[in-house]
């Protein structure tokens, strides 16, 4: 989950610039999260961690900030076991993050692989009217193999996103997104000591199948954080101290309402902007509607292994059917004894809820991921989809994301087993 910038380097990055004056246009196909590098030309600030991604590089350019995105087919695991075929940029959905400061003049250039058009929308970000992306109202479609400039300065700092506005239910649907982050030009201005950002998203991929249902409305079986699912998601570590800030974009066609174990947080961002320190309010849950952003922040001053999640339970699950017979209290031993002179390996689900699934190991069709899933130090998780595990440790070092393993916790601290006497 968690890979160093050379490896990285040496593995997933390829230059794919068709022409010299254009800047690269990079490639990474790897899945785990790429540490953040601090800027080396520009305006300094402090990069964001995106959850299994990475940012994309630029280049300066008499003054302008040049980033080069190219929307194209990619292969995208969700969780070891699962890969979907989805569009995206740069060899992955979501798309790199693109960060810049609040002032920058930015020109990003769009080449467009896809077998059809598309445009990019800069959702949450003020700009002239002629550079917002919506393809027959502010700009001519972008043909298949063209490519197209977007030009404009960054005036405010905050959380924002990427997402075509073009054949938008088809290009989203296929996991065409991205996160677009402008830090404050004073560099002291809301910091933070680690800036952790990821969009949601939600795919219908038939279990044996590798491409997404474009129709689907409402009926999704793979819930995600930047199109992963658990036990596929970067865990969040923090060290003991830290303040922390967690960026979420919804992509979705419903709510989630995100919820953090062992901690208070406050709202401190939306897509409109910064929250003034007077007029936020302790949370637990925020909910983050549809075409969203927020911006939480806490201290990370309970060290342990802590649950983070949508709080929609069938959103903390993988690869659902959505037809399953409510079997709860129905006796099947009768039935499955002459099933299993048929199929020896048939196994009786349902009957005493689901948790069963936890630990069941049983055939699967191919490419796809078990409903409940997960192990940790106690045994099955007995989770899936939008669930991530928020990693507090003192002895975690400074700009350190690699996972320091499961919690040892203090004796006297785990809930036992009541015995009488």
């Amino acid at each position: 989950m968690y890979h160093t910038g050379a490896s990285i380097l040496g593995a997933g990055l390829v230059a794919r610039s068709a022409l010299a004056a254009l800047p690269e246009s990079p490639s990474n196909s790897l899945a785990g999260m790429q540490p953040p590098p601090e800027p080396t030309q520009g305006r300094w600030y402090q990069p964001v961690v995106t959850l299994n991604g990475w940012s994309l590089p630029w280049r300066m350019n008499n003054g302008w900030k040049e980033f080069h995105l190219t929307a194209e087919p990619v292969e995208r695991e969700f969780a070891p076991g699962m890969t979907a075929r989805l569009w995206g940029y740069n060899g992955q959905s979501p798309g790199p993050t693109i960060e810049c400061v609040e002032g920058d003049k930015v020109r990003i250039f769009l080449t467009n692989r896809l077998p059809e058009h598309t445009t990019v929308h800069w959702h949450g970000i003020l700009l002239p009217n002629g550079m917002d992306g919506v393809g027959g109202l502010n700009q001519p479609h972008i043909p298949t193999g063209k490519t197209y400039v977007y030009e404009f300065e960054v005036k405010h700092s905050g959380t924002f996103m990427y997402h075509p506005h073009a054949d938008e239910m088809v290009q989203m649907a296929m996991g065409m997104m991205g996160f677009f982050v402008v830090h404050p030009k004073d560099k002291n201005f809301m910091r933070v000591d680690r800036d952790f950002c990821f969009l949601m998203s939600a795919y219908d991929i038939e279990p044996g199948t590798i491409t997404p249902r474009i129709n689907t409305m409402l009926d999704f079986n793979l819930w995600s954080w930047n199109s992963r699912v658990f036990p596929g998601i970067d865990h969040l570590v923090c060290r003991e101290g830290d303040r922390v800030r967690v960026r979420m974009g919804n992509l979705t066609m419903t709510n989630h309402p995100i919820h953090i174990h062992g901690l208070t947080f406050e709202v401190a961002g939306t897509d409109g902007g910064w929250v003034h320190k007077q007029a936020r309010w302790p949370e637990v849950t925020t909910d983050v509607a549809i075409g969203q952003m927020r911006a939480i922040e806490f201290d990370a001053n309970a060290p342990g292994d802590w649950a983070m999640h949508c709080h929609k339970s069938h959103h903390t699950m993988n690869a659902m059917g959505h037809d399953v017979p409510n079997m709860i209290g129905v006796d099947q031993r009768a039935v499955a004894e002459n099933i299993r002179k048929i199929l020896p390996r048939y196994m009786v689900m349902g009957e005493r809820g689901m948790a069963d699934m936890g630990e069941m190991v049983m055939p699967l069709p191919t490419n796809t991921l078990p409903m409940m899933t997960g192990t940790g130090p106690f045994g099955p998780i007995e989770m899936g989809g939008m669930f991530s595990v928020l990693k507090i440790r003192k002895e975690q070092e400074h700009g350190d994301y690699s996972d320091p393993g499961w919690y040892k916790h203090p004796q006297g601290t785990v809930a036992y087993e009541y015995q009488t006497t």
